[in-house]
């Protein structure tokens, strides 16, 4: 049997793949993730990036890459760097919608896959002081965008028009074909996750026309 290597130390990814198998391994990437103009492209390359470097060390096994990363117009935000820089993006994202994209490539039985996902995200129009606790917890400062779609308590997310696990990381109604076309076994996400069974990216969401 063939390793399956996630080549990203989030714990979110983590959580995520473990909705469609169970056995695979973590192999974090670390490479610089430099933001272009083009971030359905520029994710695209990155999540290919950290999948080959990966895959280098690891030849014989399934490797899957991701980026993620959240842009309005023209702007590109990847992780902040510190809490100033995650007040400075919640002051131009909050209360107005912007896009969010996740890529993901698979590596494996002589195949290289890269897709993304893209969403429209609204961020609720929380006041100064409830965004300087947030990211005073230190939760917003791993992730794009300085915000976590499941920190459900602050709330971060007003609306979403898209897939809830590719803004979370990694688009599973996405992932879990790719995986399949190289020999991987997958389970169902929505066996794991309820909300996969509405994902408008899930081939089998029920008509509510």
């Amino acid at each position: 049997m063939r390793d399956i290597i996630l080549a990203s130390a989030s714990p979110r990814r983590k959580e995520l793949l473990g909705a469609l198998i169970d056995d695979f391994k973590v192999v974090a990437a670390n490479l610089d993730e430099p933001l272009g103009a083009q971030p359905m492209e520029d994710a695209k390359a990155l999540a290919l990036a950290k999948a080959v470097h990966v895959a280098y060390g690891f030849p014989a096994a399934v490797v899957i890459g991701a980026d993620t990363i959240v842009f309005d117009g023209p702007t590109s935000y990847g992780k902040p760097l510190d809490a100033e820089d995650a007040s400075a993006m919640w002051a131009v994202l909050r209360g107005r919608p912007h896009r969010v994209v996740t890529a993901f490539a698979v590596i494996g039985a002589g195949r290289q896959l890269v897709e993304a996902s893209a969403s429209e995200v609204e961020l609720t129009n929380l006041d100064d002081a409830a965004v300087a606790a947030y990211i005073a917890s230190g939760r917003p400062l791993d992730k794009a965008g300085a915000y976590a779609i499941q920190d459900e308590d602050v709330p971060t997310v007003a609306r979403l028009a898209g897939c809830y696990c590719s803004v979370m990381g990694l688009p599973l109604w996405r992932l879990k074909p790719a995986l399949e076309s190289v020999g991987v076994t997958c389970r169902d996400p929505a066996a794991t996750f309820e909300r996969c069974r509405t994902c408008p990216e899930s081939p089998k969401r029920p008509d509510t026309s």
